[in-house]
């Protein structure tokens, strides 16, 4: 079985083609959407890729939610569709309320580009279902906006529930809740996280690790999970 996973390019996007490139690397068939279509031609799986969309006006990832895709982006999220949301994608899944809180500017005020350690908090997800609870990974994190917010019932919420998907591990880099790198919903299909697993990959352009330099393929096993699940739905 071919597993087809669509990358939606929203005005401002510049992460698109990098996660079609982790698609393909992972054995998938990447598809390019655009934000403008209703039309999601009939992929197993979705991706809202970093970047800028429509420059970060008003609120990071608040116009684009409002594109006319993510009419079926959310369609296909009730209908259990993995979707990921990346960085400025990410954003947008919290604007469209797919996810629950808000992105606010980092706590610094700076825009911080860093190898981010991450702790995996659930692993039952259909985009973490390759690595282990409690796993630490190295993902590359570059953000403005990435400042985690939500009030202390929705906090006690999402721990209590398990819908923590991923947490700074060894530095918060901007001042996002509870250490929050990334979340699920209820169900484990819509994921958004505010590192980059697409430039995590392929062996010489990643984080560095103990082996070598730039060595880091860590995000590989996000596009791994997705896949699998895809399979296993098909079985």
């Amino acid at each position: 079985m071919s597993v087809r996973i669509g990358v939606i390019t929203f005005p401002g996007s510049l992460d698109d083609r990098d996660a079609q490139r982790a698609v393909r690397i992972a054995g998938a068939e990447p598809v390019a959407l655009w934000h403008g279509s209703h039309d999601l031609e009939g992929v197993d799986a979705l991706v809202l890729p970093g970047g800028f969309s429509y420059g970060d006006y008003l609120r990071a990832g608040a116009i684009a939610a409002l594109s006319p895709i993510m009419a079926e982006v959310k369609e296909a999220a009730a209908k259990g569709m993995p979707i990921l949301g990346i960085c400025n994608g990410f954003q947008m899944l919290v604007e469209a309320h797919l996810l629950p809180g808000g992105l606010i500017r980092n706590d610094h005020q700076h825009f911080v580009r860093r190898d981010q350690k991450l702790t995996v908090e659930n692993s039952d997800t259909a985009w973490t279902n390759t690595f282990r609870r409690g796993q630490e990974i190295v993902i590359p994190l570059k953000n403005a906006d990435g400042g985690y917010i939500a009030d202390e019932e929705t906090l006690d919420r999402l721990e209590g529930e398990g819908l923590v998907a991923f947490r700074y591990a060894g530095v918060n880099p901007n001042g996002s809740l509870r250490d929050i790198a990334g979340l699920t919903n209820e169900a484990g299909n819509v994921v958004g996280l505010m590192p980059h697993p697409e430039h995590a990959t392929e062996p010489g352009f990643g984080p560095d690790t103990a082996a070598a330099m730039r060595s880091g393929v860590d995000g590989l096993g996000f596009f791994a999970s997705a896949i699998a699940a895809v399979a296993r739905v098909a079985a």
